[in-house]
């Protein structure tokens, strides 16, 4: 329930138990706000209250136990005197990492390790990606015809996908940190790159312009979000928008995550164009893919989508005549583990 609202921090929920029954529950709602722990307690109805200490209390990751933005969430536990705690998984923040275990059990509560592990571990693959990869969660996606092409002839472009698979479109920009599109895109399509979801929040807007082959009259350079341009020439500030300069090592994609790294942008939704989505596979740099196809439209002589990663979708969604496949990269699932 937190996706979009507390990156770069982690989702979070905690769960208050007594004998069978569920005395208080919560979840980390908004960056900056209470975490998932404190939620929890102050849910606990006044008449409840004397059973907290009697109480098991389950939660998706590891309570803090260092001053962030707010209280260790370890010594509200104390303070509580819940004795039992159930947690799903280690904190990978190197402020946390054990500490806040640690901290509960020299304290003499007992701790249960690895409760629905691997669930939480999905839940938050995005922070345990950006905690021990150094980079943001990569998700690509884009749009392609029933005979595979993802815009007319001369790269015109045309809608494909339907209205509710555009609209689940948008409910990803929401979910996701900051947007990223290569100048092409930038230039011909002329995209806006917010969400239209009512009280969704925009995305970071970025454009990965190495040569700084755009111009400012682009409509994601409207004040509607926060525009940034990943360029190899300038660091400054132009047409209202963040200009980045990339290291000269010559690989533009890593050098663009770890800008994005550096500015604590989580995860990064890549829609385009097909030269960077390649850019992208080709690297392996990546870590889930959603493809929606038209089943119902052809463009004959159109310009072709990438090509879909090998094997077998994930997750396969009909949406009226759109089809919606989700790939996994294989490889970003050694990101939830720390190296040996």
């Amino acid at each position: 329930m937190g996706i979009g609202h507390v990156a770069p921090n982690p989702m979070v929920g905690a769960v208050l138990v007594h004998g069978d029954r569920v005395i208080g529950e919560g979840y980390h709602r908004l960056f900056g706000g209470p975490h998932a722990e404190v939620e929890c307690l102050d849910s606990v109805r006044e008449e409840d209250r004397h059973l907290i200490p009697d109480s098991r209390m389950y939660v998706s990751l590891e309570p803090c136990s260092h001053h962030g933005k707010t209280p260790p969430c370890a010594e509200r536990i104390l303070r509580e005197g819940i004795r039992e705690v159930h947690v799903a998984c280690r904190d990978p923040f190197p402020q946390v990492d054990g500490r806040g275990i640690d901290r509960l059990r020299a304290a003499g509560v007992k701790v249960e390790e690895g409760t629905l592990a691997e669930q939480a571990m999905e839940l938050n693959r995005r922070f345990f990606t950006c905690q021990l990869r150094g980079r943001p969660y990569v998700v690509l996606k884009w749009a392609e015809s029933a005979d595979g092409m993802m815009a007319g002839p001369n790269k015109t472009r045309m809608a494909i996908s339907g209205p509710f698979a555009n609209r689940l479109v948008h409910r990803w920009r929401t979910e996701e940190q900051a947007i990223l599109v290569g100048a092409g895109t930038a230039v011909i399509d002329d995209p806006l790159l917010t969400s239209r979801i009512p009280g969704g929040r925009n995305p970071l807007r970025i454009v990965l312009s190495p040569n700084l082959n755009i111009h400012d009259e682009l409509s994601m350079f409207s004040q509607d979000a926060e525009t940034v341009v990943i360029n190899s020439l300038l660091e400054d500030e132009r047409f209202g928008v963040t200009l980045l300069r990339l290291d000269d090592s010559g690989d533009v994609l890593a050098d663009t995550l770890k800008r994005l790294d550096g500015m604590n942008v989580q995860s990064v939704l890549v829609e385009g164009g097909r030269i960077t989505l390649e850019s992208f596979l080709d690297s392996g740099v990546w870590d889930e893919c959603r493809r929606i196809q038209s089943l119902a439209l052809r463009i004959p002589g159109g310009y072709p989508a990438p090509s879909a990663p090998r094997g077998t979708p994930v997750e396969t969604l009909y949406l009226e005549s759109d089809r919606i496949d989700f790939f996994r990269n294989p490889a970003s699932i050694s990101a939830y583990r720390k190296p040996d």
